[in-house]
């Protein structure tokens, strides 16, 4: 051969004898065949098959592989964002003229998708209050073909009573779905429970370093597996071997950040309790805190997420005390080891009991407890500075 295609065609090497514990990260947009014959008939691999980049290697497959163990499924796909999980499996469930149903305390762009995508396409969607349980049933109609959870709210922290929600779908046989990004299947596995779907932020607590966009959907259904394939096929959606890599490596780890993570954010979550008006504090490890005897019954643990109730008289003081802060970080997302925080307007559409106004979103990451205390003791004096209205009585 000539110098120029000895640049590009490469010298076989024997890998005998080599073994690491790192993961490949194969690149690919175009996959190879042996001969004409095989490249004809490449869509009998299936989905499972190796057919273009876009559609897996084996650095995606290996991180789909570790997902559905833990999650206990059949397969799991990946996308690009959590968000992305969420809206593929409306997209490949719902056509014009269905419904779907929606908790209150749902990541806010998911209901930004329904009113701004689905609507005008003829899919309707409801909004109902997280607490409701085996109630929903009574909202269920003829046009309803999915129930959404998110388990807890990812701000809002309300656990749903999961089993009694799946038990309402089955009797109808409608599908549901879950964002379980707060827990992981480390702590609470939806498909084991009766979920047709489980979707995760792989941004949060897989990927574990805030430098990592993607998101997951398992199953326990090849039918429905091969709905979503299908549906990211046709949408052009894939995600990068790189970002597969990242987050297979934050893995290896996310048993040990989560079990860090969650200790401290209930010890603060505790201390805090002890300081301001009851039921101000939001975690679902806490008596109190709506769902937490669902939390107690269904969940393994719990992570490093947790809320604080702003009321109105703290809440001028609260920006002057967030930019002082000086080991947590402002901003969105969560579950890295940088400690977040967060201040989140809420509305509800649903149950008009439930908190409103503004709600400190805390994220613990991998800091000392004390630096990150003495970032939030301003914060709680203020909140325990109350008007006689907000008094703990005797």
């Amino acid at each position: 051969m000539r110098d120029r295609t000895l640049c590009v065609k490469r010298p076989e090497i024997s890998h005998e004898g080599f073994a690491s514990l790192a993961i490949p990260t194969y690149r690919a947009s175009t996959i190879v065949f042996d001969n004409a014959e095989s490249y004809a008939s490449r869509s009998k691999r299936g989905p499972d098959g190796y057919t273009y980049g876009l559609h897996g290697t084996p650095t995606s497959r290996t991180l789909e592989a570790s997902i559905t163990a833990l999650e206990q499924g059949q397969r799991t796909i990946l996308v690009p964002s959590g968000q992305a999980a969420i809206t593929i499996v409306f997209l490949s469930v719902l056509m014009p003229g269905d419904s779907v149903l929606i908790p209150d305390s749902a990541y806010p762009p998911v209901a930004g998708f329904c009113e701004n995508f689905l609507k005008p396409r003829g899919i309707s969607y409801r909004i109902y209050d997280p607490m409701i349980g085996g109630g929903i049933a009574d909202l269920i109609d003829s046009t309803v073909k999915l129930i959404w959870t998110e388990s807890p709210g990812s701000t809002t922290m309300e656990v749903q009573d999961i089993p009694a929600i799946v038990a309402a779908a089955k009797a109808r046989g409608i599908l549901t779905g879950c964002d379980n990004t707060w827990a992981t299947p480390l702590y609470f596995k939806p498909l084991v429970h009766g979920m047709d779907f489980s979707s995760m932020a792989l941004t949060k607590y897989v990927g574990g370093h805030s430098d990592l966009l993607m998101g997951s959907i398992a199953v326990g259904n090849i039918a429905l597996h091969r709905r979503l394939k299908d549906t990211m096929r046709m949408l052009g959606i894939g995600v990068s071997p790189d970002d597969c890599a990242l987050a297979l490596r934050g893995m290896e780890t996310m048993g040990v950040r989560l079990a860090h993570s969650g200790r401290v954010a209930l010890d603060i979550a505790k201390r805090i309790a002890l300081l301001i008006p009851e039921g101000l504090v939001l975690h679902p490890a806490l008596p109190g805190s709506p769902g937490h005897e669902s939390w107690q019954r269904d969940f393994a643990g719990s992570s490093g997420v947790f809320s604080i109730v702003i009321p109105p008289h703290a809440e001028a003081v609260l920006p002057d005390h967030l930019t002082a802060a000086k080991t947590f970080s402002i901003g969105a997302s969560w579950g890295g080891t940088h400690s977040l925080l967060a201040p989140m307007r809420i509305t509800r559409a649903t149950d008009k009991q439930a908190h409103e106004g503004t709600i400190l979103r805390v994220s613990i990451g991998l800091e000392d407890e004390e630096d990150l205390w003495a970032d939030l003791e301003p914060i709680v004096d203020a909140i325990a500075a109350s008007p006689p209205a907000f008094a703990r009585t005797a």
